[in-house]
């Protein structure tokens, strides 16, 4: 069997076409035609009230952390079991992030354990939607409500996934979006913010140019630009826009591919599960996934590292992430974590993640499982 990596960025066949009629056009800056029409795909198929492409999610977290007013001593409520940029955007306004645990069915932050570490200090909570499966978000909205908190959704993973009908992202204030060459949706690099209230979009587009009011400028509002608030250059190119339009334009046709490949391999690691020897993803009644991965979670008694080698040794590229926030070295220094976080510390020593790609055959993932299932039963 041949080499099956763990990922393969997918392209839809219109990306060079845009690239090229982008050049065309002498518009190669940020906020051009693509960068309108992506934009436009965005407001539409979410029901946010703002889209604005950033140059990564990172970029669009840190214009949330901007838009809430984080200031030096507020807190900030998160899961440890993310990516560091959901933590590092706060960090750099000096806020303080509060790592929660997280479930031990989704993996995605716990709401029952989110009131218990409010504190007067407390700004904002930030759910992430772990591999696309919506955090319970009523829950969190009426908490949030209820001590005036901000909800700002790291929907790095959900392009194209819902949580009763709404499109992640576009639930709580403010949402970020990713189209790393990862993701599900691509532009190489590339995030977007979601403004979904609308008091906050003129100074989101403010602080995304740089703190002028030059948007406002191109659309005739006001005669000059001037500087207006901080800010800084989140915008991507129209090259990046160009990619992206292709990738928005088939979004659905790339989330029903990729949900098939899911399902096999869900089909495929049934009898393991029955075994005992790991447990598979668990999707909520409510929430409709968009296949951003395909995870197990081993059992306890299984060696990780071995399981890794051995599919390793079988040609088959298979990962593991987070190593949880709250024990490197940063989130110690900068943040704190209420209670051990249990389920954050098990079941991240316990996760491989799946090679999982359009393209991938199901001869491919029957051999990624048969090497599996032999290296649970060594």
């Amino acid at each position: 069997m041949e080499h099956i990596p763990f990922n393969r960025p997918y392209m839809t066949g219109r990306e060079l076409s845009n690239i090229a009629e982008a050049h065309l056009r002498g518009v190669l800056a940020g906020d051009g035609p693509m960068t309108r029409r992506c934009h436009e795909w965005l407001e539409q198929h979410t029901g946010t009230r703002k889209a604005l492409l950033t140059h990564s999610c990172t970029a669009a977290l840190d214009m949330a952390a901007l838009l809430a007013d984080v200031q030096e001593g507020d807190e900030v409520i998160m899961p440890s079991f993310t990516f560091v940029s959901t933590a590092n955007a706060f960090v750099l306004r000096g806020a303080v992030p509060v790592f929660v645990d997280i479930r031990a069915d989704t993996l995605n932050i716990d709401e029952t354990l989110i009131e218990a570490a409010i504190t007067p200090r407390t700004r904002a909570i930030v759910p992430v939607h772990y591999a696309g499966v919506a955090c319970e978000m009523d829950t969190i909205l009426d908490i949030a409500k209820r001590h005036g908190l901000l909800v700002i959704e790291d929907a790095a993973q959900g392009v194209m996934a819902r949580y009763k009908g709404r499109a992640l992202g576009a639930i709580g204030e403010l949402g970020a979006y990713s189209f790393h060459e990862t993701k599900n949706v691509i532009s190489g690099e590339g995030g977007a913010l979601l403004v979904n209230r609308d008091d906050l979009v003129q100074r989101a587009e403010i602080l995304r140019e740089k703190g002028t009011d030059r948007s406002r400028f191109f659309r005739g509002q006001v005669d000059k630009y001037t500087w207006q608030d901080v800010g800084s250059s989140f915008l991507p190119g129209e090259i990046i826009a160009a990619f992206l339009a292709a990738q928005l334009q088939e979004a659905r046709q790339i989330t029903d591919l990729r949900l098939a490949s899911w399902q096999h391999y869900h089909g495929l690691l049934e009898p393991l599960e029955r075994a005992g020897r790991l447990r598979r993803p668990v999707i909520p009644d409510g929430c409709e996934h968009n296949a951003h991965m395909y995870y197990v979670l081993l059992a306890p008694d299984v060696d990780r590292a071995a399981v890794l080698q051995r599919l390793k040794d079988a040609q088959v590229n298979a990962v593991f992430h987070y190593v949880p926030l709250h024990t490197a070295p940063a989130g110690q220094r900068f943040g704190r974590a209420v209670g051990e976080l249990p389920n954050t510390v098990a079941l991240s020593q316990q996760l491989v993640r799946l090679p999982l790609w359009i393209g991938l055959t199901t001869a491919q993932q029957d051999h990624v499982v048969s090497v599996l299932a032999q290296a649970l039963r060594a």
